[in-house]
């Protein structure tokens, strides 16, 4: 039997299928504002404190949902990022730049990356126990050492320091490539001498060693490597110095390399987007501290400091609101 449409049906029909579509964009709409944030490994800062960001930015910025991952670090978010697997990242200055100029790890293609905020500076530990034999740099050659994960930026500038002194990580020591925690249990193990490290302070996989009972940190001057690494790869680094005290049983500061984090994003990123990211992370400060005491010196004041790279719009937009003038 054939049933002859009345302007009734008609109408139920335009009803149910706009209906339809009104209960198919709220979905939409929460795919296109769900944000993964890359970050490090579980024994660093990167990790615990993308975790605040995350639920910082899910908290209050209206149809936005962010979880943070576990990653290699810099260069995996980087390229995480130019994939478009990631839409933030955490980096080091220096991985970042070389992402954006296409170089070393990045010599198959630039990414299209932008900054969104500088974070803290991150400190380079190289990281050994008494006992070892170890204590200058000279020292590390014929040793085991970690000179960092693969595909991360620790491991970027553990070769840049050795070089720097006169040592080549491929020859000159015998490498491992593990991250903070792993590192530390190698060394507990005695699989390793040292490693290298660059991170927040303290870092917790650093605090866990130094707590050991039977153990006696030791972090070894570096600084010397600075002059040499800003002639060949340009002004990133800075001498600085890890205070003593910062890690249990540390009863002498440290002298090492400075390099700057940053979030970065994609320049397909929206502008109100990034806009958003930073204002939030900025007004809830905050609550990132109380995630990770590291979070205290992201500040406004450090933006043109840090980034060698160009920032995103919508970041530079809400930076130029707070009278902070950025490239």
């Amino acid at each position: 039997m054939r049933f002859l449409r009345t302007p009734f049906v008609q109408l139920a029909t335009i009803a149910a299928g706009a209906a339809a579509l009104m209960l198919a964009l709220p979905v939409a709409a929460q795919q296109q504002n769900r944000i993964s944030i890359t970050t490090g490994g579980t024994g660093g800062v990167y990790y615990p404190l993308g975790g605040g960001m995350a639920n910082v930015l899910s908290k209050y910025v209206p149809g936005l949902q962010a979880t943070a991952e576990v990653t290699g670090g810099s260069v995996d978010n980087l390229k995480l990022i130019n994939a478009g697997k990631s839409e933030v990242g955490f980096s080091m200055a220096d991985a970042g730049w070389e992402a954006y100029e296409g170089l070393d790890k990045f010599k198959d293609g630039k990414v299209d990356v932008r900054t969104l905020m500088v974070l803290y500076p991150n400190k380079m530990h190289v990281v050994t126990t008494e006992g070892t034999g170890i204590s200058k740099l000279s020292d590390l050659k014929g040793k085991r050492v970690s000179t960092g994960s693969p595909g991360s930026g620790t491991e970027i500038m553990a070769f840049r320091v050795l070089e720097a002194v006169g040592i080549d990580g491929k020859k000159d020591i015998k490498q491992e490539r593990l991250g903070a925690a792993e590192s530390v249990n190698a060394i507990k193990d005695r699989k390793i001498d040292a490693f290298f490290w660059v991170g927040g302070v303290p870092t917790a996989a650093v605090t866990d060693l130094a707590a050991t009972p039977g153990i006696k940190l030791k972090l070894i001057d570096h600084d010397e490597a600075v002059d040499a690494m800003n002639k060949k790869y340009g002004p990133l680094y800075v001498k600085s110095v890890i205070p003593a005290g910062s890690y249990p049983g540390q009863d002498k500061a440290n002298a090492e390399v400075d390099v700057w984090n940053i979030l970065v994003a994609s320049d397909k990123m929206s502008d109100q987007m990034a806009y958003n990211i930073v204002k939030t992370l900025f007004e809830k400060k905050a609550e990132l501290v109380a995630v990770h005491m590291e979070a205290k010196n992201i500040e406004l004041k450090s933006q043109p400091l840090g980034s060698p790279i160009p920032f995103h719009p919508g970041a530079k937009k809400y930076l130029e609101e707070q009278g902070i003038k950025v490239k």
